[in-house]
């Protein structure tokens, strides 16, 4: 039996949990919810109707039907939940088109830009930012650009070990057609599932590997992009000095300046040799100094992140108040034992304390991968399969507890060593302080490192509140609004790999230079003069050029 998407949550339908379980989580957070809220059919759905039609000969690219319209009006962030749970779509894209080719995605820029009609691209719809919805003011219409149709890997380059792939392959599609081959692009983000190659460029986002190669930028060889001025194609070249970067320019792009058709990628053959193991510390400043040790050491490893006492808990790898450093290497090539071993050492050194079962290193045989990047049936630490059990499903639960009344937040950054232990008691108080002050009651917060580096970390806060019936958003938007606040004046990024989208313009505008937004505001008018790129997203809507 084929499997549907959830249109209005994470996901699988079949995964989502039970009334029962939602009562469960609605319980154990003390909600004000006596049952979770009912899952409103798309067939009930009251949208507008669309207010415009394409020309004949892009009628087969477009659809107008209310699933499809439904499904593209948000993306997965706790807010579009809330707001699909209760069936407030008040701007649903009037067309969803699905190119398959790209002289599709020409003809369809070339008709919106003459149309009036703004576009914005999709992939696997999983933003958690609001990147993925646009009101459309000064528009005639709307129109969501899914790209999933694209998704063939069109050609692999042995000898070079790259890959030609269209950006709207999700990551199973893409992996499925590398996998004969003997390679991997061996990017897992979360979203892994649900997310495209064309999204994971268009937010720079992170994946996998929690040192070295933590963003998709560093996977890039070369991109080819179609905006609505034409067609932009860098060369295949494994590095260059030749001027600011043509590709730095379209990542982080977020649809505002073209659509990403293809990516030439870096590839690599597939793991053979994994071990993984878990480290526990009685104080966080211990667990911290060890990350950044093994962050400078040059050991790189596949896995280094590092979980607080209530991340730990919440996964049920530690229920005593520790801090539980996850630690793993993989190679392709050679044994990977001595390198944990000297992870252990470094470890130990700053008092951590190697937990009780750990992992013996083997073979991968399975052909099969998760979403984290593990091999099913590989030999693992428990603590650490207990924490990639939880990840996995966490966003499910997420969904569970907005049916609650539930308020959950996650938000990411990364700062400098020399300020990272301030800033995680920072959040702690004063975003505590705030959730208590607005919901009336004491939430959790709970952090994990998910990326480290030489020079800082990268710190995942993850918020959980009981809510009010009815209130749910504008509370959500003043926690937001109070972590926002924290992380600018810590001057750590408004975000590590979630992008801007429309939910932290406020911060990004703040973070990054004047004068580097009017030269975007520049780029954007030279690459897009009707202005019609998912307008909003990264700069402010801009007036046609004239």
């Amino acid at each position: 039996m084929q499997r549907t998407r959830s249109w209005w949550g994470w996901g699988w339908d079949d995964q989502a949990l039970s009334d029962a379980e939602c009562t469960a989580y609605g319980r154990l957070l003390g909600s004000h919810a006596d049952q979770p809220v009912p899952i409103p059919q798309v067939t009930d759905l009251q949208l507008r109707p669309s207010r415009i039609e394409v020309p004949k000969p892009l009628g087969h690219l477009s659809f107008s039907d209310p699933l499809s319209r439904a499904s593209h009006t948000f993306g997965k962030a706790y807010r579009d939940v809330v707001r699909a749970l209760n069936a407030q779509l008040d701007y649903p894209p009037d067309l969803v088109a699905r190119p398959t080719t790209e002289a599709d995605v020409i003809n369809i820029l070339d008709w919106a830009t003459s149309a009036n009609v703004a576009v914005v691209p999709y992939g696997g719809g999983s933003s958690v930012v609001g990147a993925v919805e646009c009101p459309g003011d000064g528009f005639d219409a709307v129109v969501s650009l899914d790209l999933s149709a694209m998704d063939r890997v069109l050609e692999v380059d042995e000898l070079s070990q790259a890959a030609c792939i269209q950006a709207g392959a999700l990551g199973p599609i893409l992996e499925d057609q590398l996998r004969p081959h003997g390679y991997t692009l061996r990017h897992f983000p979360q979203s892994f599932e649900f997310s495209t190659l064309g999204g994971w460029l268009a937010t720079r986002a992170g994946g996998h590997y929690a040192t070295l190669h933590t963003h998709i930028d560093d996977f890039v060889e070369s991109m080819r992009v179609v905006t609505p001025s034409g067609l932009s194609e860098s060369w295949r070249l494994p590095g260059s000095g030749a001027g600011p970067s043509p590709d730095r320019l379209m990542l982080g792009s977020e649809g505002t300046l073209g659509v990403i058709t293809e990516a030439w990628m870096r590839i690599q053959r597939r793991p053979e040799f994994r071990k993984s193991v878990s480290v526990r510390f009685a104080h966080g400043t211990s667990a911290m100094a060890a990350v950044r040790e093994i962050a400078q050491s040059g050991l790189h490893p596949a896995n280094c992140r590092l979980l607080d006492p209530g991340e730990a808990a919440l996964a049920g790898s530690a229920t005593n108040g520790e801090w539980v450093l996850v630690l793993g290497m993989e190679s392709a090539h050679h044994p990977v034992e001595a390198g944990v071993g000297a992870l252990i050492e470094i470890a130990q050194g700053c008092g951590g304390v190697l937990a009780g079962s750990q992992a013996t290193e083997g073979r991968s045989t399975s052909s099969g991968e998760r979403g984290d990047g593990v091999t099913s049936g590989e030999t693992r630490d428990g603590a650490a399969d207990a924490w990639r059990s939880t990840f996995l499903r966490m966003p499910y639960v997420r969904d569970a507890m907005a049916r609650m009344s539930a308020i959950t937040e996650t938000f990411e950054t990364a700062t400098t060593w020399d300020r990272v232990e301030d800033l995680y008691k920072s959040v702690n108080t004063e975003i505590g302080s705030a959730v208590e002050q607005i919901t009336g009651a004491p939430g959790l917060i709970n952090c994990r490192f998910t990326h480290v580096y030489p020079d800082g970390a990268a710190p995942y806060f993850t918020v959980i509140a009981a809510g009010r019936l009815g209130s749910e958003l504008a509370m959500w938007d003043e926690i937001k609004a109070a972590s926002m606040e924290v992380l600018v004046r810590h001057r750590a990024t408004v975000t590590h790999h979630h992008a801007v989208g429309r939910d932290h313009r406020p911060g990004y505008d703040r973070q990054r230079p004047e004068l580097f937004a009017a030269a975007l505001r520049a780029v954007k008018r030279e690459l897009d003069p009707a202005g019609i790129m998912n307008p909003g997203v990264l700069v402010d809507q801009i007036p046609p050029k004239t």
